[in-house]
């Protein structure tokens, strides 16, 4: 299948990011909590997905929730502790960049959690995601997936991207010797946590502006009846002519400056 042109992915997206605003305004609205966790392959795209969705949105509304490695004394709490303050209160939309699910990958591949630690988890995050949407957050889980040639094409834009190079980590050069201990770890994954409650949808995402066009249309989709009118909003006209800008302490760069 060809990849999908800039032009018609652009002309999907728009409508799609259209009713992500209404989406907004009906969270706010109504003050539901919306949750949604991005996890998958490196490179996969998740980045570019959760940019999609939130491009649009009122970042004080919708978060996006990059966590960094734990601290030492994050590594002493409750596992799921540390993620906790970032769920979303009433009317807020959060999106996880990756999330809890970090101990089922990473960190089981590579050996940063124990067998008994991950196992644990396992057994836990049910649990865990019961209380949340049983307290009425809508969660939603994807896993973005693509082929191993795929994504070591991505690896070595990367590496000589000086604009992506930031994205390449040493985890990132051992993850590509992987491949098939992700593939193993995420099947367990899915075989202790798919369940009806916060069940998994994995998308494809060898073509990226595909799989951000399905993934964002699944979303969409599965939300309730999203439309709420704006409110009415009054817009007068101005008392008197229009004034011009003044700057008095820096001037505009040479090369821009229409007089230069």
């Amino acid at each position: 299948m060809k990849k999908l042109k800039r032009k018609a992915y652009d002309a999907a997206l728009e409508p799609m990011q259209v009713e992500l605003v209404d989406m907004a305004r009906w969270a706010k609205e109504c003050g539901q909590r919306v949750l949604v966790i991005f996890e998958g392959r490196d490179t996969a795209g998740k980045g570019g997905v959760i940019k999609a969705i939130a491009q649009h949105l009122n970042p004080r509304q919708c978060h996006v929730v990059a966590l960094p490695a734990p601290s030492d004394r994050e590594r002493t709490q409750w596992y799921f502790q540390r993620y906790v303050p970032h769920l979303p209160a009433a009317g807020e939309i959060v999106l996880f960049d990756r999330s809890w699910y970090n101990r089922a990958g990473v960190e089981r591949v590579m050996g940063y959690a124990s067998d008994a630690e991950v196992a644990r988890f396992l057994e836990q995050a049910p649990a865990f995601e019961k209380m949340l949407t049983d307290d009425g957050v809508l969660l939603f889980k994807y896993w973005l997936g693509c082929d191993q040639a795929e994504q070591e094409r991505r690896f070595a834009e990367r590496l000589h991207d000086p604009l992506k190079r930031w994205k390449l980590s040493p985890i990132d050069v051992e993850a590509r010797l992987r491949y098939d201990d992700y593939t193993r770890a995420r099947e367990a994954m899915l075989r202790a946590t798919h369940t009806g409650h916060a069940p998994w949808t994995m998308v494809d995402f060898n073509d990226q502006r595909r799989g951000r066009l399905t993934l964002i249309r699944d979303l969409l989709d599965r939300m309730p009846d999203i439309h709420v009118a704006p409110g009415a909003l009054e817009f007068p006209p101005l008392a008197g002519p229009h004034r011009s800008e003044c700057y008095d302490t820096v001037a505009p760069l040479p090369q821009f400056n229409a007089e230069g």
